[in-house]
């Protein structure tokens, strides 16, 4: 499922301070070394937040956050209003994909193969574990 939140981003001194109203998350962007931080930066850091909170919802059995109209977002009533001049943009999440990125734990699986094919393998130094892993990814059409 795709969600998208209007963010409110606002620029204070090398920073960039991130506002989802609608999901009541908070959060900046700083890039370390760099003069100040980019709207790349930024938006990365809303879609984690978009992400992780939509996400940990659903784990809870709660209905997702519904998202307000761009226009319905005023800057001036925003958390950070008073630290500087807000913007306001559209952040869109893939929640299925943001999942997998999140999702690394393993399973384990037993996996039946003839003992000629078992010993092929081992005697190659194959890793049978990665070459299943790719071979479900390439036939489930997914990527990490």
């Amino acid at each position: 499922m795709k969600v998208t939140y209007p963010v409110i981003f606002t620029e204070v001194d090398t920073n960039i301070l991130i506002e989802v109203p609608d999901l009541e998350v908070l959060t900046e962007a700083n890039e370390e070394g760099a003069e100040k931080a980019s709207f790349a930066d930024a938006i990365m850091m809303a879609r984690d937040a978009i992400g992780i909170s939509c996400i940990e919802a659903e784990d809870k059995g709660e209905s997702i956050a519904k998202s307000s109209s761009l226009h319905d977002i005023n800057v001036s009533k925003g958390t950070f209003a008073e630290a500087g001049e807000g913007i306001v943009s559209l952040v869109d999440v893939d929640l299925d994909a943001y999942r997998r990125k999140l999702d690394n734990k393993t399973v384990r699986r037993n996996v039946t193969l003839p003992n000629w094919l078992n010993q092929e393998a081992e005697e190659a130094g194959v890793n049978v574990s990665k070459i299943l892993q790719e071979a479900l990814m390439q036939q489930l059409n997914v990527v990490r």
